[in-house]
Parts: C-alpha cells; sequence; structure tokens
C-alpha cells in the first residue's frame, strides 16, 4: 500500500472560485494565473475546471505549448515573456502572448520579424520586472513602427495591494500608471486576486486573479470564508504511531516539545519532503477525525507528532487534515510564518494527488 497522504483537489470548489472572481469583477476579462503547476494543483485538472475562463497566465512555455496541443483557444500569456530568440518561433506557431519588460526582449523581436500580442509591462514602483515609465512612449513607437505587435496591452503589478496599511502605495502605483498610459487607447490589466477585492478602481480590461481561484484569502486580516472563496486542496494524511507520553517525555528531532503532563501523541505520514514546512512550530493546527488538534516538536522529513490527548476517538489510521476543508491553509501558513502561496506550490511530487468533482 502507498503512504496514506494524498493532496485531494476539489474542482467544483474552483469553478465556483471562478464564478466568485466574476462577482468581484463584472466587467473584466479573467486572465486566470496557473503558473507553478496551478499553485501546486496539477495543470490540467485545474485549467479543465478553469475552462471558463477568458485567458491563463503561467511561465513555462512547455506548459503553454502543452494547453495549446490540448485545445485551449483562449489567450496564453507566459508573465516572464521570452528569454531567447530561439523561442519566438513557438511562440508565434502556438500563437502565444508574451509580456516585454525590457528593451533586449524588444529588440529578440524586432530581429525575428514575428509579430506576437504583447503584454507591456510598466515598473511603477514594485522594482521588480517592468519598464521604466520613461522608456514607454519609445518603446511603444518602435513596436508600431517595426510592426512587431499583433496587439498590445499595457500591464503593471502591485507591490502591496495585500496589505491593509499599503493603501497609499497603491495608490501611488496606480496613479503613476494611470498618468502615463492616459493618452493610450489599449487595453489594460493591473488588478491581482487582492487588488480585484480591495481596489475595485484598479480593475480593468483584464484582470489577473491568482490565489484566490485556490481557495485562499490574499490577505492576513481576512479569511477565504469572509471572502465567499472555497478551498480547493485539501492536504490530508493519517495516523501511523501511537505513544502514551509521561511528564518530561520528550518529542522529535533535539526533543523540542516536552510534555508537561500525560499524554497520548499520534505520528502522522507527512513531513517536510512532502512539502509540509519544516519550521511550522509546536500548535500549528491540525485536524484528527475532524477534530481541532496541534502539531508537537520539530517536523522531520516524513514525519509529524500531533496531540491526541483530548481526542478520545483518534487511533491508528485516524485521518489527518493538515490544510484544506474545516482548516484554511492561511491559518497554517500564518503558524509557519509564511504565507499559503509557498505552502500549496511546495507539495511534493511524491504526493498523490486525488481529484475530486
Amino acid at each position: 500500500m502507498s503512504r496514506p497522504i494524498q493532496a485531494t483537489i476539489d474542482l467544483s470548489a474552483l469553478t465556483q472560485n471562478l464564478a466568485m472572481v466574476r462577482q468581484y469583477a463584472t466587467k473584466a476579462r479573467i486572465m486566470a494565473v496557473i503558473k507553478a503547476d496551478a499553485y501546486g494543483h496539477g495543470l490540467f485538472p485545474v485549467v479543465s475546471a478553469l475552462k471558463d475562463a477568458d485567458g491563463f497566465a503561467l511561465l513555462e512555455l512547455n506548459a503553454a505549448i502543452a494547453l495549446r496541443k490540448a485545445g485551449y483557444q483562449q489567450p496564453i500569456l507566459l508573465l516572464e515573456g521570452f528569454f531567447s530568440i530561439e523561442e519566438l518561433p513557438e511562440f508565434q506557431r502556438y500563437k502565444l502572448s508574451a509580456v516585454i519588460h525590457h528593451e533586449e526582449q524588444v529588440a529578440m523581436l524586432s530581429k525575428s520579424k514575428h509579430r506576437l500580442d504583447i503584454f507591456l509591462k510598466i515598473n511603477t514602483g514594485m522594482n521588480r520586472l517592468g519598464l521604466h515609465p520613461n522608456q514607454l512612449a519609445r518603446i511603444i513607437k518602435y513596436l508600431i513602427d517595426n510592426q512587431c505587435a499583433r496587439s498590445l496591452t499595457l500591464m503593471t503589478h502591485f507591490a502591496s495591494a495585500d496589505i491593509p496599511a499599503e493603501k497609499e502605495s497603491v495608490s501611488r502605483q496606480f496613479e503613476i500608471f494611470r498618468s502615463i498610459t492616459k493618452d493610450y487607447h489599449y487595453p489594460c490589466s493591473v488588478a491581482n486576486s487582492a487588488a480585484i477585492i480591495r481596489y475595485p478602481e484598479t480593475q480593468s480590461d483584464w484582470i489577473r486573479p491568482g490565489i484566490m481561484l485556490y481557495g485562499s484569502s490574499p490577505f492576513p486580516d481576512k479569511t477565504a470564508s469572509n471572502l465567499q472563496l472555497k478551498p480547493v486542496m485539501t492536504l490530508s494524511s493519517k495516523i501511523i504511531a501511537i505513544h502514551d507520553l509521561q511528564i518530561g517525555d520528550k518529542v522529535g528531532y533535539h526533543g523540542l516539545f516536552e510534555a508537561d503532563r500525560p499524554m497520548r501523541i499520534g505520528i502522522v505520514a507527512c513531513g517536510y519532503a512532502d512539502g509540509y514546512p519544516r519550521h511550522a512550530p509546536t500548535n500549528t493546527p491540525v485536524l484528527v477525525n475532524n477534530q481541532r488538534s496541534r502539531l508537537l516538536g520539530r517536523v522531520s522529513m516524513d514525519m509529524i507528532a500531533v496531540d491526541l490527548t483530548d481526542i478520545r476517538d483518534a487511533g491508528l489510521s485516524s485521518a489527518v487534515i493538515l490544510w484544506g476543508k474545516g482548516l484554511p491553509v492561511d491559518e497554517v501558513a500564518c503558524h509557519a510564518n509564511t504565507n499559503s502561496y509557498e505552502l500549496l506550490c511546495a507539495v511534493a511530487p511524491r504526493v498523490e494527488r486525488q481529484i475530486s468533482h
């Protein structure tokens, strides 16, 4: 038998979350972000559930080509664009859209004589990817004069739309974007998940929802259920061993947890090699037989220990939910001092995915 750990992917939740995105943004077209193997959920199952999205955005050229070969006709956007001139025939052959964020890409496109659907990314303050605002007019003119673009869309990305106290930062970035694009009549794409919800004024022709599609909140101060989002991935396993502890007994590597009372603990088939965060501390929540419990001691490669003291019906093979239905991934991420993006994307290939419709 295989190890009992598995990630169950609820495709109906994906479809419901996409519908919720449309409620938040009734007029915009939806570019569903499916990078990193659809945030660890599995590219093709996720795309099948998001087939009504207006477009898809990802980073991997081979995955984009695979989507085209599978028959998906929506716009497919490569969020980091192309990396060499040799890739451009594939972009044109499969009608893939490319983000252009530096001048070298423009030069490659001009030399290749290919014409693409282009999203011009403008750096409005995040200082990660994007053209400097002073470059925009010259680059647009060059692309038009050299017939490099089948279409142009202007875009930027917010650095802090998820942080309640950063409204001024979002407003500043948005104002920079509006001021340098106001004289153009091209479609625009600005809002990510956080901005779609918290800053509806930033919704434009294309929105780019990512984490909200997967049923996680983009905010530290709002839960997914507050936002009417459904968890898509449930990471679950089972108890594979049980121990009774006396006062002073220690648990796991380096004995980081010490019992202060007689206790009963369970060992769960899940560790950091499965994608569970190694730095999750004691008291990180888990569910055992749908009852709330907690992690004890250090996470090891293949196992964790959980508290069964107050869960009388727990035994060998009892079900354990690490996150998902009944236990938001955001809550686990908060205890582990990270975010849900990292947890979802980190689930290892050795964890079997079960698809639920």
